[in-house]
């Protein structure tokens, strides 16, 4: 809940910084007529508007778990990605359409010195501020203060291109190079938008996400113990800042409960360390067969009933697989 609350924060803080650099960036439109600080000034509407659905998602994915949603109300930051996702590929065609009109109309550009100055200091401020967002999302498993962050970097890297292309029109009044820069970072907007909308899609379908497995499997083979025989039927689900953790875990046939509870207590704290405290675990123990014994590393079992020939390595592969492994398990 601390985390949380962390995050509403944090979202709070980026939102009310994106109303003042659009209201900077439109003042800079304005003086300038320069479609290249238009589409910076869309960019950072779509940054107002997603940060007040943000600041609503992270509200209420801050709400505890209740009858009704028993799994918690995280799933609302997929919600608030998506919805930003889209916004920002509105922007990029929206920044298309004003091009075409004034490759018709052929406004002047006016003022670029000043409006020069205003687009660089929000992009320095838009930079420091999305690297927190990250790095404070990351840390909290938060998606809409991820989101939130690569969006503000996303403005930094087209105001650093809309800076370039306004130096050079400064110099040389080459003022056909506007409308190619407000074209070429449309199409990188909406690329970008795309991704974001990917991203969150793929959490509200609940779909696996493999880097985050693939750093789970590391770190269980790092810190493997004798009475884990084998893990598998691994499932990772994100419900925002909580990670829902599935998994079957195989232990000595013999073990008590009390055993087989302490391995699994061994195995959240592993976890746990890693991964942050936010996690829901839950982990079905299976008694071993005579076929686990090939794959057993335990040296002092006196119930063995073949010898142990190798150790199996968990994969990406073969983890996610509902199988106990055995001898003929294939390492990928």
């Amino acid at each position: 809940m601390q985390k949380a609350q962390q995050n509403f924060r944090l979202q709070a803080w980026i939102t009310t910084l994106s109303v003042v650099l659009f209201i900077a960036k439109i003042i800079a439109y304005y003086l300038t007529h320069s479609l290249s600080i238009l589409t910076d000034a869309l960019e950072s509407i779509v940054n107002v508007l997603a940060g007040f659905i943000g600041l609503f998602s992270l509200y209420v994915a801050a709400k505890p778990r209740d009858t009704d949603h028993p799994y918690g109300h995280g799933k609302a930051e997929f919600v608030s990605a998506a919805a930003e996702g889209a916004l920002i590929v509105a922007a990029g065609f929206f920044v298309i359409y004003e091009t075409v009109q004034n490759i018709i109309t052929k406004s002047p550009l006016e003022q670029l010195d000043i409006g020069l100055i205003l687009v660089a200091a929000t992009g320095a401020l838009n930079y420091v501020a999305g690297s927190f967002c990250i790095k404070m999302g990351r840390k909290n498993n938060s998606l809409a203060l991820q989101a939130s962050g690569k969006h503000l970097h996303i403005d930094t890297y087209s105001t650093v291109g809309v800076i370039t292309g306004l130096l050079v029109i400064y110099f040389t009044h080459l003022y056909w190079l506007d409308k190619l820069i407000a074209g070429s970072l449309s199409i990188i907007i909406i690329y970008n938008g795309y991704k974001i909308l990917r991203s969150s899609l793929a959490g509200i379908m609940d779909e696996a996400d493999m880097d985050l497995i693939k750093q789970f499997v590391e770190v269980l083979n790092k810190n493997r113990r004798e009475n884990w025989i084998d893990i598998h039927n691994l499932r990772v689900i994100k419900y925002g800042s909580t990670l829902h953790i599935d998994c079957h875990l195989t232990v000595p046939w013999y073990m008590n409960i009390h055993e087989a509870h302490e391995e699994i207590e061994a195995l959240g704290k592993i976890i746990s360390k890693t991964f942050g405290d936010a996690i829901e675990f839950f982990v079905h123990t299976d008694g071993c067969l005579p076929f686990s014994c090939n794959i057993c590393t335990k040296s002092d079992c006196d119930k063995r009933q073949h010898p142990f020939t190798h150790q199996v390595d968990w994969t990406l592969k073969n983890i996610i697989t509902d199988k106990k492994h055995n001898s003929e398990t294939v390492n990928n």
